[in-house]
């Protein structure tokens, strides 16, 4: 069995309002791609944001005395601050350069996923340059793949799977890896626990985060700076197609040594 991954070209920088489908569609048939039972579609957190109007104008954003207060301890704009508190259910580490928080979506991530690069201003007109624009992450990323892949499977006639990926730090390792925030047709998790290895041993413990080992190839595939590919096309992906969910890969508090 094996693998394949391609980016699919000529995506346009995504404006607010823009139908994702409509242009995934497109790029499709520009690869000569012909979407069938199995595949699945990787999107870049950033143009599901952009697409859904999560950009933000920090000339809009007036700090609270708690965001100014992190601003001291991070050195970071009180207005971003303000926008990283707003997106968080709580402040986990904090030094200058990095507010490392939970999310309101429920995963642990710096900054609350708030982004700079490739965020370009809306049309001329409506507001200040592009250094006053952030993008936040989608509201429902579950919902988001949801509807996409809703629309391709009646587009295509084939059973999809989509899958929105962002890039995240670790707390154990250097560097950072393309992770699932969101997902629809495809599971999060296999669990492996009674499965045999080679040598007939009952495997006791494993369950692998099938959706996040997905992601982290795409990732590779859609780069981090001005490579302008951020949907790739999986076939090949090894395990049946599910109904998964972001919930199914956030461990539980009481289970988080790291907290």
């Amino acid at each position: 069995m094996s693998l394949t991954l391609t980016p699919l070209p000529g995506i346009p920088l995504v404006q607010p309002g823009d139908d994702l489908t409509e242009l995934i569609w497109a790029s499709c048939k520009r690869a000569n791609i012909t979407l069938q039972d199995g595949d699945i579609l990787v999107l870049a957190q950033k143009i599901v944001s952009k697409a859904e109007g999560r950009l933000v104008n920090l000339a809009d954003v007036t700090p609270s005395p708690a965001a100014q207060e992190l601003a001291a301890a991070s050195e970071k704009d009180p207005r971003l601050c303000e926008l990283i508190l707003r997106e968080s259910n709580e402040v986990l580490r904090t030094r200058p350069g990095l507010v490392i928080v939970e999310h309101k979506l429920g995963f642990v991530c710096a900054n609350a996923g708030i982004d700079h690069s490739n965020v370009s201003p809306p049309p001329v007109g409506e507001g200040p340059g592009v250094e006053e624009w952030y993008l936040l992450l989608p509201e429902d990323p579950d919902a988001s793949a949801d509807r996409i892949r809703a629309a391709l499977e009646a587009i295509s006639g084939a059973r999809l799977g989509v899958l929105t990926i962002d890039s995240h730090g670790r707390a154990w390792r250097e560097g950072t890896v393309g992770v699932t925030i969101g997902l629809s047709g495809l599971p999060a998790v296999m669990d492996e626990r009674g499965w045999h290895d080679l040598f007939g041993y009952e495997l006791r413990v494993t369950v692998v985060g099938v959706a996040d080992e997905l992601a982290a190839a795409a990732s590779l595939m859609m780069g981090q700076a001005a490579e302008g590919t951020p949907v790739v096309h999986a076939r090949g992906f090894p395990y049946p197609l599910a109904e998964g969910r972001l919930g199914d890969l956030l461990r539980p508090r009481e289970k988080d040594l790291f907290r």
